[in-house]
């Protein structure tokens, strides 16, 4: 029996370590082509560790078929050779998971906005226009076959304060992003849905939580996988429904619960009680 994502070609953006990294590993252990992206092609090129020469060898020794693809997605050149390369080499595209951000060193030290380095607003750039240019790039290739789906990482910081305005924005900005993608996408049976990740287990959070292990007990035994949302997002692109979640926002561990999907044989909460829950879109369409 073949596995589930055979055949399927996806690309993950900022790819080389995190979240982006458990995704594409997901995919790949479920068959998927995977073209893993990023900026740090050896170790040392950024402060934590992976590239994405090591993550794609990953995906393909978990099944898969792993494309390293060297791209900065502040630059619209990077991102526009990174899909004429999946046109070119594979003729189509069905899975887009927009995943690339910029995270401060200091976005989640205490203070007002004002205090912390202008910097952080750049998660705007990286994070925001650059998961829009992604999607403008792999829409084409969607809507030629008419099927795909283009999902966007997001969190609960799109609901409550979490580390400040910049991040907040980044966030509700993605959200939109899948809300209005599935009206112009719906003719055409691709998908666009924003999923709310939870804490994840990362370099970046054991960096954080090993610096002050007392005020983060505890948090590592809830946290998620980044393989998880992974395994969620491939989940959804087989769904048979999958067109009536298209424009959603959707929480990572309800939709797990949905699909049957536990993570390393636990069930992630989901934080709707304690950090609320996305709000839709209206269905009103004025163009």
């Amino acid at each position: 029996m073949g596995k589930p994502l055979q055949g399927v070609v996806a690309v993950v953006t900022g790819s080389s370590r995190g979240a982006g990294k458990g995704i594409a590993l997901a995919l790949g252990a479920e068959g998927a082509t995977v073209y893993v992206t990023g900026r740090s092609q050896h170790e040392g090129d950024a402060a934590l560790p992976g590239t994405i020469g090591g993550t794609a060898a990953e995906v393909s020794r978990a099944g898969g078929h792993g494309m390293a693809v060297a791209c900065d997605h502040s630059r619209d050149a990077d991102v526009r050779a990174l899909f004429e390369r999946v046109r070119s080499e594979q003729g189509k595209l069905d899975i887009l998971v927009n995943n690339a951000t910029f995270l401060h060193d200091q976005l989640i030290e205490k203070g007002g906005f004002w205090t912390k380095p202008l910097d952080l607003v750049d998660i705007l750039d990286v994070g925001l226009r650059s998961a829009y240019v992604a999607s403008w790039y792999a829409a084409p290739l969607m809507v030629a076959q008419k099927n795909g789906l283009i999902a966007f990482t997001s969190s609960f910081g799109a609901s409550c304060y979490m580390h400040g305005p910049a991040y907040g924005a980044q966030k509700v900005g993605v959200d939109k992003f899948a809300k209005d993608m599935a009206v112009d996408l719906k003719p055409y049976n691709v998908a666009a849905a924003s999923i709310w990740m939870g804490m994840l287990r990362t370099d970046r959070t054991r960096r954080v939580m090993d610096a002050d292990p007392q005020k983060y007990a505890g948090f590592w035994d809830i946290a998620e996988t980044p393989e998880f949302t992974g395994h969620v997002i491939g989940a959804l692109y087989r769904d048979p429904k999958r067109a009536e979640k298209s424009g959603q926002v959707l929480i990572g561990a309800e939709l797990a619960l949905e699909y049957g999907i536990s993570d390393e044989g636990r069930q992630p909460p989901s934080h709707r009680p304690m950090l609320g829950g996305p709000q839709q879109a209206h269905p009103a369409i004025v163009e």
